[in-house]
């Protein structure tokens, strides 16, 4: 992880990045192609956090709508166009929070402080059954899929919510963008899943893609 006294690149996004995720990312603003030579330069991860509010809702510096917790990106590939734009894929790693944003750069950039989940031991029988919770929860959700998702999804439970937080957020609405925000920024594991799985609209009937 970058040094917690130099400033870090961040990358605002629409969307929340989890540990052990996967996202492809289209870089085609200036500062955040600056952005990119300065990642592939140092070989540092840079910060993903969520953009709570768009600049059609807020007139405020996209410093001031972003949330203040977010993932490491570690970048897995890049490949640049002839226009200069790229497009890149990375991989969520551990949980930061911004102690004070950087302003000094193209790009927006902060000191971060890494942000461990708590791991009470009263917590383990609970996480263990919110996991289980969960996956009963995706099935009901997307009951043409629940062998699928059976076999598919992970047993250990962080990478579990991980992989809930990324089917609710591949349907692209703006209440899961939230709940999955808030998720992330749960102090512990077993409230991560437990809000995950208050998220999920069990009830509905759509399927997913």
């Amino acid at each position: 992880m970058p040094n917690s006294a130099d400033p870090c690149p961040l990358f605002p996004l629409p969307t929340v990045l989890f540990p052990g995720q996967v996202l492809p990312i289209y870089v085609f603003e200036e500062r955040y192609r600056a952005l990119l030579r300065r990642v592939q330069e140092t070989g540092q991860p840079f910060g993903i956090m969520c953009i709570e509010r768009s600049s059609r809702e807020s007139a405020l510096p996209l410093h001031e709508r972003a949330s203040r917790v977010g993932s490491f990106a570690h970048l897995l590939q890049a490949e640049t166009h002839e226009d200069g734009t790229s497009s890149v894929v990375v991989a969520g790693g551990e949980r930061f929070r911004v102690q004070e944003f950087d302003l000094s750069q193209p790009y927006l950039s902060g000191i971060l402080e890494t942000w461990p989940l708590a791991q009470p031991e009263e917590d383990h029988d609970l996480t263990e059954l919110r996991a289980r919770q969960l996956l009963a929860g995706l099935q009901r959700t997307w009951p043409a899929r629940a062998a699928f998702l059976a076999q598919d999804a992970p047993q250990e439970p962080l990478l579990l919510a991980s992989y809930a937080a990324g089917l609710l957020l591949a349907q692209g609405y703006e209440a899961n963008r939230a709940d999955c925000n808030a998720a992330l920024g749960e102090p512990t594991l077993a409230r991560r899943l437990e809000r995950l799985l208050g998220a999920l609209p069990c009830g509905s009937t759509h399927l997913l893609n």
